[in-house]
C-alpha cells in the first residue's frame, strides 16, 4: 500500500471514530446548554405555605409498578389518602419540603440525551412507555389548595463525590441538570403522623392493670390467666396480692411505662362504622352488623355475651393522676412489612404467615370521675362582689369552699374533655404496632413481681 493510500486510510478511520464519538456521547454540550445555569427551577413558586398537597411517586422494581404517597389538606385537616385518609401531622414537614423544592437551582447542566436518563436515575416512574425497570427517579409534585401545580420534578441519583447534589429533570423535558437537593422527601407513613399516639407522660401514670387472658378462636372460650393491679404511691410501685418478700422490679416497670409513653404505630386500618367510641354496643340505636363482627374477629377482637369487648391476647389499662384511663387491647398477628403493613391494599390482603410480625391494637380511653370526691359547696355566695377587707369569717369560709368546688369542677371538665378528644382520635382506627412494642407492653405478673433482694 502506498503512503498516500495509508494516509487516506488513517484519515478515514479517524473520521469514523470522530463521528462515533459524536453519536455515542452523553448529550451534545454547546454553550447554549449552560445558558440557564444558576436559575431557579420554579421561580414563581416562592411561598412554601402555598403548598397544600404533596405527591411523591417512587418506582417499585420488584412489582414493576409506581408507588404513590400523598399528603393533602382538605376540609380543614391534613390527611394521607393512601392510608384511608388517616390524619397527618404534615403542615411543618410539608412546608420544609416545599422550601427545599423552592430553593432548587440548575447548578450545572449534564445532558440532553434521553439515553442518559437511566444512568442518572431520572426516568419518570409514571412513564409506562419505558422498557427498563432501572434508573427511575422520585417524582415530586406540589400543588396549591386549588390543585394548581406549583412544582413538578424528578429527583434522580446522587452525583458522585458531591454530597447532597442530585441529578434532576423536569418531567416534560429531556435535559438533565445537577441540583443541590439535600432536603428530606419522606414517604414513610410514620414520619407524617402524630408520633405521640396516647399523649400520656409516664411520670403521670399512677395505676396499671394487666388483664392476662387469651381467646380460643374456634370455641370462643376465654382462658383467664390472671389480673395484676399495680398502684404507685409517691415514687414507689406495689402490686395486689404481693407477698411480704416480694417487690416490683423497678427496671421492668420503668420499661413498661416508657413503652406506653413512647408507643408508636406502624400502620392503621379503618374500624367498622357500627362501633361506638366506648366500644360498647351503640347507645344511640346504631347496630353492629354481622360484617362488622367478622371484621372485628378477623383482627382478633370479640364481643362477650354481656357486650364487653375482648381481645385475642388480653389487655393493658393505664390510668393517669388526672383520671383518664387508657385501655390497650391486643389483637391478631399481622405479617408483612412496608406499605402492606402501614396501609394494606385490596390486592394484597393481610397475610396469615410470613416474615415481619406485627400486632393489631384497639385503643380507647375513659374518664373516671369517681376518683375525685366532690367537695362541700358553700352555703351562700354573699362574699361575691365584696372587697377582701370586707369579708366576714363566714364569707371567707364560703369563699374557700367555693374555690375548692370550682377547682374540682375544672378537673372534672378537663378530664372529660381530654377523654373525649382522645376517643375522637381513636374511634375510627385499628392500629398496628410492631412485635417489639407488643413484647414490651404484653407482660405478666412474673415479669414485674420479683423476690426482694437481700
Amino acid at each position: 500500500m502506498s503512503e498516500t493510500n495509508k494516509t487516506l486510510t488513517f484519515a478515514g478511520v479517524a473520521l469514523l471514530l470522530f463521528l462515533l464519538v459524536l453519536v455515542t456521547a452523553p448529550g451534545t454540550v454547546t454553550p447554549d446548554a449552560f445558558a440557564d445555569r444558576g436559575e431557579l427551577f420554579f421561580p414563581e413558586f416562592t411561598n412554601p405555605n402555598d403548598a397544600a398537597t404533596m405527591e411523591v411517586i417512587e418506582f417499585n422494581g420488584e412489582t414493576a409498578s409506581a408507588k404513590p404517597f400523598k399528603v393533602t389538606f382538605r376540609d380543614g385537616r391534613w390527611t394521607i389518602p393512601s392510608h384511608n385518609d388517616y390524619p397527618a401531622d404534615g403542615k411543618d414537614r410539608l412546608a420544609q419540603t416545599a422550601a427545599g423544592v423552592i430553593s432548587l437551582r440548575k447548578e450545572d447542566f449534564r445532558s440532553s440525551n434521553v439515553a442518559d436518563h437511566e444512568a442518572t436515575g431520572v426516568g419518570d416512574p409514571l412513564d409506562e412507555a419505558l422498557t427498563t425497570l432501572q434508573g427511575r427517579g422520585k417524582r415530586v409534585t406540589l400543588k396549591d389548595p386549588s390543585d394548581q401545580v406549583l412544582a413538578d420534578i424528578i429527583i434522580g441519583k446522587e452525583v458522585p463525590e458531591r454530597t447532597g447534589f442530585h441529578f434532576v429533570r423536569l418531567p416534560a423535558q429531556k435535559r438533565v441538570y445537577v441540583a443541590k437537593a439535600d432536603f428530606e422527601i419522606s414517604t414513610n407513613f410514620g414520619d407524617w403522623i402524630e408520633k405521640d399516639l396516647l399523649q400520656v407522660e409516664k411520670d403521670g401514670i399512677d395505676n396499671v392493670v394487666i388483664r392476662d387472658y387469651s381467646i380460643n378462636e374456634r370455641t370462643g372460650v376465654v382462658n383467664q390467666r390472671g389480673t395484676l393491679n399495680l398502684e404507685k404511691d409517691g415514687g414507689t410501685w406495689a402490686a395486689d396480692q404481693m407477698a411480704s418478700d416480694e417487690e416490683i422490679d423497678s427496671v421492668k416497670i420503668n420499661e413498661l411505662l416508657t413503652a406506653v409513653d413512647e408507643l408508636s404505630i406502624v400502620g392503621v386500618r379503618p374500624k367498622p362504622a357500627g362501633l361506638s367510641r366506648s366500644l360498647q354496643r351503640s347507645a344511640e340505636g346504631m347496630s353492629i352488623t354481622e360484617a362488622d363482627m367478622l371484621s372485628l374477629q378477623g383482627k382478633g377482637f370479640y364481643f362477650s355475651r354481656d357486650g364487653s369487648l375482648l381481645s385475642n391476647e388480653g389487655e393493658l389499662q393505664v390510668q393517669t393522676g388526672g383520671g383518664v384511663k387508657y385501655t390497650l387491647r391486643f389483637g391478631e398477628i399481622l405479617f408483612g412489612s412496608g406499605e402492606d403493613v402501614s396501609a394494606g391494599s385490596e390486592s394484597n390482603q393481610d397475610q396469615s404467615s410470613g416474615p415481619g410480625e406485627n400486632r393489631y391494637l384497639f385503643v380507647t380511653s375513659s374518664f373516671q370521675p369517681e376518683l375525685f370526691a366532690e367537695p362541700k359547696q358553700p352555703t351562700n355566695l354573699e362574699f361575691q362582689g365584696k372587697e377582701q377587707a370586707d369579708l366576714s369569717d363566714d364569707d371567707k369560709a364560703n369563699k374557700d369552699l367555693f374555690d375548692a368546688h370550682e377547682a374540682w369542677k375544672k378537673k372534672i371538665e378537663e378530664g372529660t374533655l381530654k377523654s373525649e378528644e382522645l376517643n375522637q382520635r381513636f374511634a375510627g382506627w385499628y392500629y398496628v404496632i410492631s412485635s417489639e412494642s407488643f413484647d414490651k407492653l404484653h407482660l405478666q405478673r412474673s415479669d414485674l413481681v420479683k423476690k426482694k433482694t437481700s
